[in-house]
């Protein structure tokens, strides 16, 4: 499954959509300290978000910041009419409360899809805003033509960002899921017996070729930096048996950032008015 090459078709679609828009459209970032995994990904989404014309803010707090200086700065950004989109890079320094700030952003320009508003849509299936990555592995399933009603899905991991909102837009494709984690007694029992596999635990390796059903799609969305390279959650052997597997790099974090970038414009269609936001 390429990512890259549907992220770029998305992105195409994004930067002509942006263009036709009757105003500018803007994303504001938001970075606590200087961790270097972090400011990777702040780039990275800050090139992309330019490239298709959308206005990009990239703030900055010190490793010092207080939690309240963080939540003066989400009001700020809530209030301001130029930003219509919000993403404060997660995880945050441990004396702020992760929970505190995410309730604070306006659940319109939350485009990260993690704020209990959308969240709650999206368990409702009257979907708001979505995480992107989520987005990004139905996409690719659906780029592929990857049957999903009547499906045995498995995602491996329950994070609020990855494994729990794709567990939830599979169900709603009519997909018979089932979560896995730390605390499953046999996952290679439970993923051998999946149609439809995603790996989001950040375990280099944990699926091997013999846990895998023949022609199974499989979506690798964990991503780890080895003395090697960049590895995967899916070892690099299952293509053999796999019908489908995403590559790593080069597979689900391009539809991230391509999906970050068609939120943003949703939330600027939502602020507009073109689009009704299901808590409206």
């Amino acid at each position: 499954m390429d990512g890259k090459e549907l992220a770029a078709r998305i992105r195409a679609d994004v930067a002509r959509q942006v263009a036709a828009f009757g105003r500018p459209i803007g994303l504001a970032t938001v970075l606590v300290g200087d961790d270097p995994a972090s400011d990777v990904y702040i780039r990275l989404k800050h090139k992309a978000t330019l490239e298709v014309g959308i206005e990009a803010r990239d703030l900055r707090l010190p490793a010092t910041a207080s939690e309240q200086e963080l939540l003066a700065l989400v009001a700020e950004l809530n209030a301001d009419d130029a930003v219509d989109g919000i993403l404060v890079q997660l995880p945050l320094p441990d004396r702020i409360d992760e929970n505190h700030v995410i309730n604070a952003i306006d659940p319109l320009k939350d485009v990260d899809g993690i704020h209990p508003v959308n969240a709650g849509l999206l368990v409702a299936g009257t979907t708001g805003h979505v995480p992107g990555t989520p987005l990004g592995v139905l996409a690719l399933l659906d780029e592929y033509d990857v049957e999903l009603p009547g499906a045995h899905a498995v995602v491996i991991g329950r994070s609020d960002i990855v494994g729990k909102p794709a567990a939830l837009l599979l169900l709603h494709r009519h997909a018979t899921v089932t979560v896995c984690h730390s605390r499953t007694r046999d996952l290679a029992s439970e993923t051998s017996r999946a149609d439809v596999l995603v790996a989001a635990v950040g375990v280099p390796g944990i699926v091997q070729p013999g846990m895998v059903k023949e022609g199974a799609a499989v979506i690798d969305v964990g991503i780890t930096r080895t003395d090697t390279g960049l590895v995967g959650d899916v070892a690099p052997e299952v293509a053999e048996s796999a019908g489908f597997l995403t590559p790593v790099p080069g597979g689900v974090g391009p539809m991230t950032i391509a999906m970050l970038l068609t939120s943003t414009i949703r939330a600027a269609r939502y602020r507009e008015g073109e689009l009704a936001h299901p808590s409206a």
